[in-house]
């Protein structure tokens, strides 16, 4: 990985790009089996994502958040990296030159990208699944640990560069570390920037699955088809309710919890989860 004149903070990216630039080719995006795959396929800049791919990812998370028949999202790449760092040079605002800049400009701009696009994988109203094939660095590594579940390849590694360039870690990252593996490894981890193989990561609660490279692909399919046959609304809200319990009283967690209860009792799965226990049967979940 190589530093560019033109990356933002949240990490390095490659000075190379593909021939061809469309979205559509750097981004790519099916639904199969109620899974939304979104692909990140820019491997000679090790997947560092512009601004303009940010953008496109935002948009299919907003859209399988709207799709009743997508039930799950995959978020993965091809080639060595899952995702290294954001590269500005697809669009979007820049920062101004040193010289040029006054206060407001950095963070307008960390608020508008990084940000963004960390929150809408945590806000994803589907349960979201990061298949990480290889490195994972800068925002590339908060992609992931945004994700409800991680499923790892045994070569990939996690990296907090931002220390390394000199910088403070954006997209997030002082935000979920510390909720994850706790304020001391967290400040390990990005005080020395050291690259965490796949192995440690798990080891340490930042992974749920670690897989030869081979086998991610099928591994992640069938936990996300899991995942899509599952009671749809009360994995969304369940989601919801163990991702803003990091942030509040036992009181106000216990009346969220009460809520989520009385809403999902309103949907068919939840009517259907029941009457297959009662009868004995496998309950046949339809997302509604």
């Amino acid at each position: 990985m190589t530093d560019s004149p033109q990356t933002d903070p949240s990490g390095p990216a490659d000075p190379s790009g593909p021939a061809d630039n469309s979205l559509d080719s750097l981004i790519r995006h099916t639904t199969d089996n109620g899974v939304s795959w979104i692909t990140f396929d820019r491997p000679e800049a090790m997947n560092a994502l512009t601004w303009d791919q940010r953008e496109r990812v935002i948009a299919l998370l907003a859209a399988a958040s709207a799709d009743p028949a997508v039930r799950a999202v995959v978020v993965t790449g091809t080639g060595r990296g899952f995702c290294a760092g954001a590269d500005l040079r697809g669009g979007g605002p820049a920062v101004p030159a040193a010289g040029d800049r006054v206060v407001g400009d950095v963070g307008r701009m960390i608020r508008q990208g990084a940000q963004r696009f960390i929150t809408a994988v945590m806000d994803c109203e589907k349960p979201v699944i990061a298949a990480v094939n290889g490195t994972a660095a800068g925002i590339g590594a908060h992609l992931a640990f945004a994700c409800d579940l991680v499923i790892a390849a045994d070569t990939a590694v996690f990296v907090e560069v931002f220390a390394r360039r000199g910088l403070v870690p954006d997209g997030a990252g002082a935000y979920l570390l510390p909720r994850l593996v706790g304020p001391q490894k967290a400040k390990e981890l990005m005080f020395f920037g050291d690259a965490l193989p796949a192995a440690e990561a798990a080891r340490i609660g930042l992974v749920n699955a670690v897989v030869p490279a081979g086998e991610l692909r099928a591994t992640a399919a069938a936990w996300a088809e899991r995942l899509a046959q599952g009671p749809t609304r009360a994995l969304v809200l369940t989601k919801q309710l163990v991702n803003a319990s990091l942030d509040t009283d036992r009181a106000s967690a216990l009346a969220a919890e009460a809520t989520a209860q009385e809403l999902n009792m309103t949907t068919a799965d939840a009517n259907e989860g029941v009457a297959a226990f009662v009868e004995r049967r496998t309950p046949k979940f339809r997302g509604a």
